[in-house]
């Protein structure tokens, strides 16, 4: 006869329920994705022939109307279904719904923000304006926004826990937005200022593309100032609205300042030391660059401000990522150099692209050096434990990490170029040329690394400095308790102990003289535990052995006497004799 089988374990509900919630908000997803689609669509056609909706595309209508009429009524069973079971708060506050709001709310908000710009730009100077696809696009995708924020800010169900997200969404993309069309709209504007109106003219005049550009902007500074003033964005001291203005308003917006300031000491660099190619040709990346540098300056300047009223760790990161950014232009700035130099040595006749490349690393470390001096102080370094702020033994090992592994790819590639010269045809160029420019970023690599890696021991010389020493010699205390039943618990004793000596694992065992029976009651009676514990934490002071045999008890006998095991060498700094404390 065999035993049953064993029921199966049903999986946990949290788990069903995390599954359930998944491909619930996959659907409504999709759902609503395809019904705005066929809505989008319908009303396009709507819009274009006024009262022939086939108008001879019959796949493309009967595309819209069964999105329409099969995903719109099926989204909607499935929202009424989610939104009954969201008035309990474990549904509000399950990860699927957060990721499905904020997702469908970002999705709504880019194509409805999009297409609403695209309406607008679309009758700047156009003889016949493709607004009906612009305008369906807005009119769904609009709604589907109000819709969700809506359901964000219900009074009843609301999704409060994540309106820092909601803002964080719509402040990056209105910030982005507006960063670049004014990037776009500044540099034609001082394009046809530098090379002069025919270095631009094409078939439409100039100033569209600026009023376009312009309109993109306006629409972007919209909706940042809606999320980051009206939705209170800016008022939310969490780490995501932190994180969010360190990587978009400081890193970003740094790389678009910097990168844009090389360029403009590029050329400049170039248009003193460097006329091999046409004056038009020369001039062609001031005005872009000129513009990011502006933007890019502006945005970081705001952001850099702000974060001076925020918490000092956000301050503290917004500096470390500037000097980050600094860094990486003067350390790029530095291999450029480097090759370039080498090339010099190894082609003298070839000034022209060597005379280029060098003038694009000068202007590199030109603009990142003074930055990186600026932000990171090298000269005011921390001189105690105090000193080293937050944050700042992550930085080092990330720059000595990144600097590390760019170092070791180099190695690669100077390896492989060795190999290839010495096994393929001489006739490719001498060694040093195939190996200048990996030899140029192992040389900064290499400096950026040496130099973080002697802070990073620096720091940790000062920290350990500053550390309480904990000498813990003694691991292991063999405690025999001789005190009289009722007298001194031993088991309280062994744990005080063991805090004394830092953890020491404490075996305790007790007397039992004559046979025994116990020890009989002391004349002398014994103090309390915490009166004993100082007096073994005193007698063990001094004592290097790893192994100590404890005696206590009775009455107030204390022995300390320190092991070694037979045979095996003596405990490093020698053993001291038993010493006996008595009244």
């Amino acid at each position: 006869m065999t035993a049953p089988a064993a029921p199966l374990a049903p999986a946990p509900a949290s788990g069903l329920a995390t599954l359930r919630r998944l491909i619930l908000y996959v659907l409504l997803f999709a759902l609503v994705v395809i019904t705005a689609s066929g809505l989008s669509g319908l009303l396009e056609r709507l819009f274009r022939t006024a009262y022939v909706l086939a108008a001879g595309d019959v796949a493309g209508l009967a595309l819209s109307l069964a999105f329409t009429l099969i995903g719109g009524p099926l989204a909607l069973l499935l929202w009424w279904f989610v939104w009954r079971r969201l008035d309990d708060e474990s549904e509000r506050t399950a990860p699927g719904w957060g990721l499905y709001l904020t997702g469908m709310y970002a999705v709504s908000l880019i194509i409805g923000t999009t297409s609403l710009l695209d309406l607008a730009s679309s009758f700047v100077d156009a003889k016949e304006s493709q607004w009906q696809s612009p305008l369906a696009n807005a009119l769904v995708w609009a709604a589907i926004w109000w819709w969700h924020r809506w359901m964000w800010k219900h009074p009843r169900k609301p999704s409060s826990h994540l309106e820092d997200v909601r803002a964080v969404v719509g402040f990056v993309f209105g910030l982005l937005l507006a960063a670049g069309a004014s990037i776009a709209a500044l540099s034609t504007l001082l394009d046809v200022a530098i090379r002069g109106f025919t270095a631009t003219a094409t078939f439409e005049p100039w100033w569209v593309d600026v009023l376009r550009s312009l309109i993109w902007a306006a629409g972007g500074a919209v909706v940042w100032w809606w999320h980051w003033f009206r939705e209170g964005g800016r008022r939310y001291q969490t780490g995501l609205v932190d994180v969010t203005i360190i990587v978009v308003g400081i890193f970003v917006a740094g790389i678009s300042a910097l990168g844009g300031l090389g360029v403009i000491l590029f050329v400049l660099l170039r248009l003193a030391f460097d006329r091999s190619d046409p004056l038009n040709d020369l001039l062609e990346p001031l005005a872009p660059a000129i513009a990011a540098a502006v933007i890019g300056a502006l945005v970081w300047r705001y952001h850099r401000t702000t974060s001076v009223h925020r918490s000092p760790r956000t301050r503290r990161a917004s500096l470390l990522v500037t000097s980050a950014v600094a860094l990486a232009a003067a350390a790029s700035g530095i291999g450029v150099v480097v090759n370039a130099l080498l090339a010099a040595a190894v082609s003298p006749l070839a000034g022209g692209a060597t005379r280029t490349l060098l003038l694009g690393g000068i202007s590199s470390l030109a603009v990142g050096g003074p930055v990186w001096w600026q932000a990171w102080k090298p000269r005011h370094q921390p001189r105690t434990a105090a000193d080293i702020p937050p944050g700042r033994r992550v930085y080092l090992v990330a720059f000595f990490g990144v600097s590390a592994v760019v170092a070791l790819i180099t190695l690669l590639v100077i390896g492989y170029r060795l190999f290839e010269f010495l096994l393929g045809d001489v006739s490719g160029g001498s060694l040093l040329d195939r190996i200048r420019a990996p030899l140029g970023l192992l040389v900064a690599a290499g400096l950026v690394a040496g130099y973080h890696f002697a802070l990073w021991r620096q720091d940790r010389a000062l920290l350990a400095a500053a550390a309480p020493i904990h000498k813990r010699v003694i691991e292991r205390v063999t405690l025999i308790s001789g005190y009289a039943p009722g007298t001194v618990d031993p088991e309280a004793l062994a744990r005080g102990i063991a805090d004394a000596t830092g953890g020491a694992k404490v075996t305790t065992w007790l007397r039992a003289d004559d046979g025994g029976a116990g020890l009989p009651p002391s004349s002398v009676l014994p103090a309390g535990v915490e009166d004993i514990v100082p007096q073994v934490a005193a007698a063990l002071e001094g004592v290097a052995a790893q192994h100590v045999l404890v005696l206590a008890g009775p009455g107030t006998r204390l022995e300390v006497t320190p092991l070694v095991a037979a045979g095996g060498s003596a405990v490093p700094g020698g053993t001291a004799p038993g010493r006996v404390l008595r009244p």
